[in-house]
């Protein structure tokens, strides 16, 4: 499941949000990306969502594939509405 949304965090993804983000998505079981322009990280990763710098307004791909696919990608879109 794949879902596109744009940044809505102040200061966009930057490494503040980046420890909650990998958080979030450790909740799950499902294999958690997000994806913007040709990068694709995996979320569970604190090394590789720390490279992803993304300013407000741009947007970014969240894609979950898993047994609980919908609930990881509604709480990681969640967190990117602000």
């Amino acid at each position: 499941m794949e879902r596109t949304v744009a940044v809505a965090l102040k200061d966009g993804i930057d490494a503040d949000i980046v420890s909650v983000l990998v958080q979030t998505a450790c909740k799950f079981d499902s294999r958690v990306y997000l994806k913007e322009g040709m990068r694709r990280v995996n979320m569970k990763s604190i090394m590789g969502m720390m490279n992803m710098v993304v300013p407000k307004g741009r947007e970014v791909t969240v894609i979950a594939e898993g047994d609980d696919e919908s609930a990881a990608v509604e709480a990681v879109e969640n967190l990117l509405a602000g």
